[in-house]
């Protein structure tokens, strides 16, 4: 099915569809470094007039929901962060369990309070600095944390069943919206997609954003499969 087809649907009842998207690696081209990243001028141009027109236009984002906001830049979008902990009420307890983690383990990581990132994308060695986060995970699993891998990152969360999959259903719940698609690229949007296939909406796309790296599982199970994020902007200019 062609992609114009797959989303008309969603283009006949904007008043009563969702749209949420994953930020890096599905808005944001993959950069060497986490803050180096940037939603281009034309896609947020874009994500502005679809805030307009959608009953729900949001973002659930790994990194902390301040910094995914910043890096959004668009008024009229609800941003989640930290993979959905956000919205836990448990927040601050799980934030002390995570620094705690963070002190004992000493290496260089992205702080994002909920949970932390341990990248490796520009080490001189990935499979040493690979093996070297094997055992940090193998730690944090030990400590009774989750510890999840993604493109080039190691991701501590604490162990509470709140997941990108969760954020969605809550933020479509929240929203009455009664169709749905959700964008990503990598391991953690598996549970988005599960998230929307759980809500139990009239009509879904999942839309995987392909890359070299990124996980097959989500390719397989989307409805649609675009490459970078190029030809996600792409996509949001049919909607």
């Amino acid at each position: 099915m062609e992609a114009a087809e797959l989303l008309a649907p969603l283009v006949r009842a904007p008043e009563r569809s969702a749209l949420v998207l994953d930020v890096d690696g599905t808005l944001a081209p993959i950069v060497a470094r986490p803050e180096l990243a940037a939603v281009p001028e034309e896609t947020r141009a874009e994500l502005a007039r679809l805030a307009d027109r959608y009953l729900l236009v949001a973002c659930v984002s790994g990194r902390a929901g301040e910094d995914a906001r910043r890096l959004v830049g668009v008024d009229g979008i609800e941003v989640v962060g930290n993979h959905g902990l956000e919205l836990d009420p448990r927040a601050q307890e799980l934030a002390g369990a995570i620094a705690r983690f963070r002190d004992a383990v000493g290496l260089p990581v992205e702080d994002k309070t909920l949970s932390l990132s341990y990248h490796y994308r520009e080490a001189a060695n990935e499979a040493a600095a690979r093996a070297k986060l094997e055992r940090v995970a193998e730690r944090a699993r030990a400590e009774g944390l989750d510890a999840r891998w993604g493109r080039k990152v190691l991701e501590i969360r604490p162990p509470v069943p709140a997941d990108k999959g969760t954020a969605v259903r809550t933020l479509l719940e929240r929203s009455g919206a009664r169709l749905g698609l959700y964008a990503g690229d990598d391991t953690t949007d598996l549970d988005a997609f599960a998230g929307l296939v759980a809500a139990g909406l009239e009509y879904a796309v999942r839309v995987a954003v392909s890359a070299e790296e990124g996980p097959p599982e989500l390719r397989e199970a989307a409805d649609l499969v675009v490459g970078e994020p190029g030809e996600m902007a792409d996509l949001l200019r049919l909607l």
